[in-house]
């Protein structure tokens, strides 16, 4: 598997790592294109592959284009691309809000598979969701697959809203979990625990609680109900979520973010 990037920022570095602990590829199979200097040396020194800061001569020596580069760069990247790509070629695009039909236009290049990962990528415990174009056969299809499953889960879809959907809810979700963690960690700190204390319980009780969900296969209401004992604590506390509207304020974030992926694909 010969594999191009454009792009080589935190996302390109954790599929890249992700492949050669998967021995899906070589380093000399791997070539990236990035504008910095210093990342480029970065990349060369840490995983011995091919860094330039030239993206037309990297994307020359990969079967599967990787685009991960920021939005607002993406129309600067499709004229430097321009006539670069072969019919051969498949580009997997990780770019947030760039909708297919923009990415085959601009490219003018018919086989294109889009992916939403998110940050917990970065150490193989991820979730991608991607779709391709008709174009794309069944065993490039296969080679994406292997490559996101380096990253930690995957759900392929054969509708496109379905990723605008994703980036809302899984590829910003990382934030939303921090956002509450921090806030945890700050009600311990205001109790009076040690801050270091207080973010060891955050987070051990956020990374179980994770796993009991996902194990169990209990509904996360009936999982809430075994630690919400008659008028215990716990239940004091979900008042409290509830009166500041805790719920409403996650869906109302939740589709903000959606309403602002489709914002972004009309730019």
């Amino acid at each position: 598997m010969k594999l191009a990037f454009v792009g080589g920022g935190a996302m390109a570095e954790a599929i890249i790592r992700g492949v050669l602990s998967a021995s899906l590829a070589q380093p000399q199979d791997i070539s990236v294109g990035e504008i910095s200097e210093e990342r480029c040396r970065y990349l060369t020194n840490e995983y011995r592959v091919y860094a330039t800061t030239t993206s037309r001569k990297a994307v020359s020596q990969g079967d599967l284009v990787v685009l991960a580069v920021k939005p607002q760069n993406f129309h600067d990247v499709a004229q430097d691309l321009e006539g670069a790509l072969s019919g051969h070629q498949t580009v997997l695009s990780i770019i947030a809000g760039l909708p297919m039909s923009t990415l085959m236009e601009s490219l003018n290049h018919s086989s294109v598979i889009r992916v939403m990962p998110n940050t917990p990528a970065q150490i193989g415990a991820g979730m991608s969701v991607w779709l391709c174009s008709s174009p794309v056969d069944d065993a490039t299809a296969a080679q994406a697959q292997s490559i996101l499953q380096t990253l930690g889960d995957e759900m392929r879809v054969d509708n496109e809203e379905y990723i605008d959907m994703a980036t809302a809810l899984s590829a910003s979700g990382p934030a939303y979990f921090f956002t509450f963690i921090e806030s945890l960690i700050d009600a311990g700190v205001y109790l009076g625990m040690p801050r270091a204390m207080a973010a060891r319980l955050t987070l051990q009780t956020a990374l179980g609680s994770a796993r009991l969900a996902q194990e169990s296969g209990k509904h996360p209401a009936e999982l809430r109900n075994l630690v919400t004992s008659p008028g215990g604590t716990t239940a004091e506390a979900l008042l409290s979520l509830e009166e500041g509207k805790f719920r409403a304020t996650v869906i109302n974030a939740v589709v903000a973010a959606y309403e602002k992926s489709l914002d972004l694909a009309e730019e």
